[in-house]
């Protein structure tokens, strides 16, 4: 005979269907954490205007085609993509790839570390510290890593110093392990009494502080630019040249047409110079004297087809562009900060180290004494007559010089030195800025 099976219990029943819904809402699940994940790990943003309208809402249709589950979940009441949930799942993420790091350093049979502070301000005007922590694996290879942003009620030394140790206290960081320290060199930063390297070395005196390479390097450019009128009104037309080319889109659109016709599609955009970054404002610099001509032309073109604000505007910075100092001008500075934009690029790399970035220094060096000769000037101020001959520019002239007043005078008889171009500008200009990265 056969035996009729009995049905289920409802309580077994109840629980079968319950266990299926968990396991259907935990694959689903899984699914948006991977879409949360790859849109984080791109950097690209999770919302839009509307939801519908979201990189995250329209990647969960995308995984959707074809996957009936996921399609039907997206279709209920709680599909999990909240933004509430969205930012959840983040800090879930960034928490855990901060005790990632955090492990491999204290894993280290030897625990040391170094830290690496700097802060600016986001949109809203509120000051953030970031943080980075920097070490040595079993191989002795350097390693840095990103732990985060901090906000700070007030930029002091003291109170920025406070929020590093809590940091390194949160994150189970020992303060006594900690052998150097990196920042910028303001007196908040730097100072040797109130400073956050001076507070940390009293709770640590072996976290030796390092002036931050970079940053160095970049005050030297600064500096070194800054030493010489030519280089400076020179980069200060690039500068204004670049902004009047994303303010008006009809000189945009000019521009793009004569370079087109002129270089083809080899033709780059104007730009104008990073505000503080000075080693990153060379392709803005190169860009506009690989397409001087067609700069010049477009420019003709903007000052006789505009309105009169913009005409002028166009007019005038034709006329500077007309002048041979100004071609002088890019080329000096082009020369003086492509070696150290590679520099800068050198010491920021993730793996650097000390003897890398001394031995980095050193080709610097070497290669910026090369350039401290009558030759190598004569080679610029050669190729920027050549320039000015080609376009038909006005040729290079000498920097005015003020005449003394005659009480100043000990004959009433004075005459002035005569001095040509070339060597006013290779001895007052170029080699005066190439001393200052020397000193």
């Amino acid at each position: 005979m056969t035996r009729i099976q009995e049905p289920e219990p409802v309580n077994v029943q109840l629980s079968h269907e319950l266990e299926r819904r968990q396991q259907q809402a935990r694959r689903n699940l899984m699914k948006i954490v991977e879409g949360v994940r790859y849109l984080a790990r791109q950097g690209l943003a999770f919302r839009g205007d509307q939801k519908e309208s979201g990189n995250l809402s329209q990647l969960l249709k995308y995984k959707a085609t074809g996957d009936a589950e996921l399609t039907s979940w997206l279709k209920g009441p709680l599909d999990f993509t909240s933004p509430e949930l969205q930012n959840e799942l983040l800090k879930v993420m960034a928490n855990t790839i901060i005790k990632e790091i955090v492990s491999e350093i204290t894993s280290m049979p030897v625990v040391q570390f170094a830290i690496i502070i700097d802060g600016t301000q986001d949109i809203s005007g509120v000051e953030q510290e970031s943080i980075c922590v920097r070490s040595v694996d079993a191989d002795l290879q350097p390693k840095e890593e990103f732990l985060g942003i901090y906000q700070v009620s007030s930029t002091t030394g003291q109170n920025i110093a406070k929020m590093a140790c809590d940091v390194m206290t949160r994150l189970q960081l020992p303060l006594s392990q900690l052998r150097g320290q990196t920042y910028d060199g303001a007196a908040n930063m730097a100072g040797r009494l109130q400073g956050v390297q001076a507070i940390l070395r009293k709770e640590q005196p072996l976290a030796v502080y390092c002036h931050c390479g970079p940053h160095c390097v970049n005050l030297i450019t600064q500096a070194a630019c800054g030493a010489s009128p030519l280089v400076r009104d020179a980069m200060g037309l690039v500068h204004e040249l670049g902004g009047f080319f994303n303010q008006s889109g009809k000189f945009k659109l000019i521009f793009q047409n004569i370079a087109k016709s002129e270089h083809g599609s080899t033709f780059t955009s104007l730009k104008p110079l990073c505000p503080t970054r000075w080693t990153v404002r060379t392709p803005a610099i190169r860009s506009v004297l690989k397409q001087y001509e067609s700069v010049l032309m477009a420019l003709e073109e903007m000052a006789s087809c505009s309105s009169p604000e913009t005409s002028a505007k166009a007019n005038g910075l034709h006329g500077t562009f007309l002048k041979g100092n100004t071609v002088l001008g890019l080329l000096m500075a082009e020369d003086l900060m492509g070696d150290l934009e590679c520099l800068n690029t050198s010491l920021q790399l993730r793996k650097q180290t000390v003897s890398g970035m001394l031995e980095a220094v050193d080709h610097v060096k070497t290669s910026m004494q090369v350039k401290r000769t009558e030759e190598h000037f004569d080679v610029l101020f050669s190729k920027a007559t050549a320039v000015a001959t080609k376009l038909d520019l006005q040729p290079i002239q000498i920097p005015h010089v003020r005449k003394p007043t005659k009480r100043y005078t000990t004959t009433t008889n004075t005459t002035g030195h005569s001095i040509c171009a070339f060597d006013a500008y290779d001895v007052i200009a170029f080699r005066h800025m190439m001393a200052l990265i020397f000193l």
